[in-house]
């Protein structure tokens, strides 16, 4: 054995071995294996899994001598099983929360079916006929569990769900999936048939004075036993974990509300109960305080559907209860005061309460009624836009191109309104230096942005304006103002349109060349912009410099804009953010793409399609250089925004390969094999190459712990990976006359080429597969010598120092 075989036997046979997982038969042979398993702090499997596992085994029907198949039989070993499901349940404290999260409903049903049959509730009697105050106290804790499950899953079943895409054909997988589907509407129908005794029974609970108790580890163990030998612990007794009477009422008022707000949407009489039970939940928490270890309520989520409710109930009693800003504009809205909206949204611009998101919806609504032929809303519009402005400046985001158009005819009045919301937005005594940076910057833009002196006069004039820019600096800008503008007159006159600005002869077009090289700020770039071709309509500005680039698959959509202005603007801000985001100047690089997309949408679906593109890989960039390095997980909707990219089949949309190959890699470094392996739609796998290859990785990494030792999706990633490495050998002459080896990749082999597998390799961070892959490729080297004899050394610095 040579010295390097003999060093890299001893590297692996002194690594360390995974601990093997436990087996579900395990527990039956060892009684007291669960609860030691349970107390571990990373058990494997985990507890969701082992009721799964446990439930699986104890309904797997028998076949008869004649191979008939049988239901279950009842016997010991399955009755064991069963009761190791609901200890496992016992120790998650029967949060539904938790179960509901990790188990199908056809699991759910069967264990909470099983948490009834334990607790002595004869099958097939109502629940509505039961009277739960003269139950055993662990026995109405069953029933309400079961029946607030009903509830919340008939509830889940009505919210709109993504369906998944389908992953690669495998009969047995879709066969399985298909029944799963069946079990699960059969079971939600015959849940609906009882939804209304259901919620009788929860109803009843809201009536109970007394504290309940829920099955514990040790009171399911009691069950078990003899009769004769539980000590005389009964059923009654109080046995199990306590559950206070406000929690049992505040989990089943939650979720009797969003029973009845569900129901509203058919009859809207019923909102009125649903806001009861809301508000009585809220007045349950503040009781229960952080005491409860069981009652979990997902506040902010109550908080949504108590303001729904304000919107759609709105109290009576307006001496007892405020309405809140989300019901102040909806029924201003409903009534059409909309000058009572423009109030509200400047006092939100102190107190920040309404999402930006929430604003931002009103102002289209009310844009859609103008451009319906409501010409009175157009000046609404501006001062709604105006409010939101300031809104985005004092949180340090860009502003809108929507403000820029509504603002390109200013006059006297819409100058007085900004300067006024400018003012009520901003409290001087106990604003941040950075809140009063922001409004400085603002005002300064604007100025910049006039044409009349005479309405530079008016903003640098104001109290506001005065207080917070010191006197050199409005001097500064005045002075500047004047000489960009020496024949201004100060009466009021005609701005000139968007496009038909005059050149200023104290402007030199080559200094205003040289700031837009260096500007980095949307607005300012356009201003520029608009000034450059106000000076000449023969210049093609988007070639000033010669280091904006824009990827060949875009310039060409984007030269084939008719208009010069905009063609120019959109090329500058995606070169600029391209640029923005190479050197790691994400928020940049956000500002403009932003800006790129905002003013893209108004005419070009395809480029606007390739500005949201582009956004979800800075997105990538931006979280992989930021909170990634620490190894937070990525967003959940960064992951489904990735996944939509992988799927999106929009015809004639120009497509940079490295965004694919980026998106893949993302997928791998934070461990969405699932998807990778089962869920990729057949199309991809044939059209994209690190797809396949993202896929075969996913599928190993996935199978590697199982029995087979990955064989089978090893040998296919082999096969892979020597395609691509393969090299041919030619011999070529050189000018000095002597023959050469060449080596060249054959175009016919493999999915794609050694260089580009490489690129992939160095975006990929997660050790277990960059091992797959060095092991792949030291055992290329040693198996064939003419096969990647340089590849290992050449890129060996990309694997971490913790891979061995």
């Amino acid at each position: 054995m040579s010295a390097e075989a003999a060093d890299r036997e001893a590297a692996t046979s002194s690594r360390p071995c995974t601990p093997p997982q436990t087996s579900w038969f395990e527990f039956l042979l060892e009684e007291s294996l669960l609860e030691k398993h349970l107390r571990k702090p990373c058990p494997d499997p985990a507890p969701v899994q082992l009721i799964v596992q446990f439930l699986e085994q104890a309904s797997k029907p028998s076949v008869n001598e004649q191979n008939q198949v049988q239901p279950p039989p009842d016997n010991k070993r399955n009755r064991i099983l069963k009761l190791l499901a609901l200890k496992v349940a016992a120790h998650l404290k029967w949060d539904l929360d938790i179960l509901e999260k990790s188990l199908s409903v056809p699991v759910l049903n069967m264990l909470l079916n099983e948490l009834l049959c334990i607790s002595k509730v004869p099958p097939g009697t109502k629940h509505v006929d039961m009277d739960l105050a003269t139950l055993p106290p662990t026995t109405a804790m069953a029933i309400l569990l079961y029946n607030r499950w009903a509830i919340r899953t008939i509830v889940q079943s009505s919210f709109p769900v993504k369906q998944a895409k389908p992953g690669p054909p495998q009969l047995s997988v879709m066969n399985q999936m298909q029944q799963e589907k069946e079990l699960t509407e059969n079971i939600l129908k015959v849940l609906k048939e009882q939804a209304s005794d259901s919620i009788l029974v929860l109803e009843a609970a809201l009536k109970l004075n007394k504290d309940l108790y829920v099955h514990t580890m040790r009171t399911l163990d009691l069950l078990a036993v003899e009769p004769g030998m539980v000590n005389g612990e009964t059923e009654s007794s109080t046995a199990g974990l306590k559950i206070r009477t406000e929690e049992m009422q505040c989990q089943v008022c939650y979720d009797l509300g969003a029973a009845y707000f569900q129901q509203g949407s058919t009859n809207s009489a019923v909102y009125e109960n649903a806001r009861e039970k809301f508000f009585r939940t809220k007045e349950l928490i503040a009781e229960i305080g952080s005491l409860s270890l069981h009652c979990t309520i997902d506040e902010k989520r109550l908080a949504g559907y108590c303001q729904a409710c304000d919107v759609l109930v709105p109290s009576s009693d307006s001496t007892s209860q405020q309405l809140t800003p989300y019901s102040q504009v909806h029924i201003c809205l409903r009534s059409g005061n909309y000058q009572d909206v423009v109030k509200i949204f400047i006092e939100d611009n102190l107190t920040f309460s309404l999402p930006i998101q929430f604003r931002q919806s009103v102002l289209r609504e009310l844009f859609q009624k103008a451009q319906q032929g409501n010409e009175a809303l157009d000046e609404i519009c501006f001062k709604v836009c105006a409010c939101n402005t300031v809104r985005d400046i004092l949180e340090g985001r860009a502003i809108s191109v929507q403000f820029n158009q509504l603002f390109l005819r200013p006059n006297k009045e819409k100058i007085d309104f900004l300067l006024e919301v400018c003012s009520r937005s901003i409290n001087l005594e106990k604003a941040s230096d950075s809140l009063k940076g922001n409004m400085a910057a603002f005002l300064k833009n604007v100025c910049l942005g006039l044409e009349d002196l005479q309405y530079v006069f008016m903003i640098s004039s104001h109290e506001l304006f005065i207080t917070l820019l010191k006197d050199e600096e409005r001097k500064l800008l005045v002075d500047q103002m004047r000489k960009r503008s020496p024949r201004v007159n100060l009466c009021i006159k005609p701005v000139t349109s968007f496009y038909d600005i005059p050149a200023s002869a104290s402007v030199n077009i080559g200094q205003l060349e040289h700031q837009l090289i260096l500007s980095v700020d949307p607005w300012r770039i356009r201003q520029i912009l608009i000034e450059l071709h106000g000076m000449t309509s023969e210049r093609q500005f988007w070639t000033v410099s010669n280091k904006w680039e824009v990827p060949s698959v875009y310039s060409g959509v984007i030269l084939g804009i008719k208009d010069n202005l905009t063609r120019d603007l959109v090329y500058i801000l995606m070169a600029k953010g391209l640029h923005c985001s190479t050197v790691k100047d994400f928020s940049h690089a956000k500002q403009l793409f932003a800006a790129c997309l905002e003013l893209v949408t108004e005419f070009s679906p395809k480029l606007r399609q390739v500005m949201l593109n582009e956004m979800l890989l800075l997105d990538i960039h931006t979280h992989e250089a930021g909170t990634g390095q620490s190894g937070e997980r990525p967003p959940s909707d960064l992951i489904s925004r990735v996944r939509g990219y992988l799927e999106m089949r929009l015809p004639d949309i120009p497509l940079r390969q490295v965004i694919a190959e980026e998106c893949v890699a993302f997928m791998l470094n934070w461990r969405e094999n699932e998807y990778l392996t089962l869920q990729v739609p057949a199309f991809l796998l044939q059209n994209n190459p690190y797809v396949k290859l993202g896929q075969l990785l996913a599928a190993t990494c996935k199978e590697l712990p199982g029995p087979k030792e990955s064989r089978r999706t090893a040998k296919d990633l082999w096969e892979v990976v020597v395609q691509i490495c393969s090299v041919s050998s030619q011999h070529k002459r050189g000018n000095d006359g002597r023959v050469s080896l060449i080596k060249q990749r054959e175009s016919t082999l493999g999915i794609m080429y050694r260089s580009e597998l490489l690129s992939f390799i160095k975006k990929l961070r997660e050790p277990l597969v960059l091992t797959i892959i060095l092991s792949l490729f030291v055992k290329l080297h040693n198996v064939r010598e003419d096969i990647v004899n340089d590849i290992t050394a050449e890129h060996i610095s990309i694997w971490p120092s913790s891979i061995p």
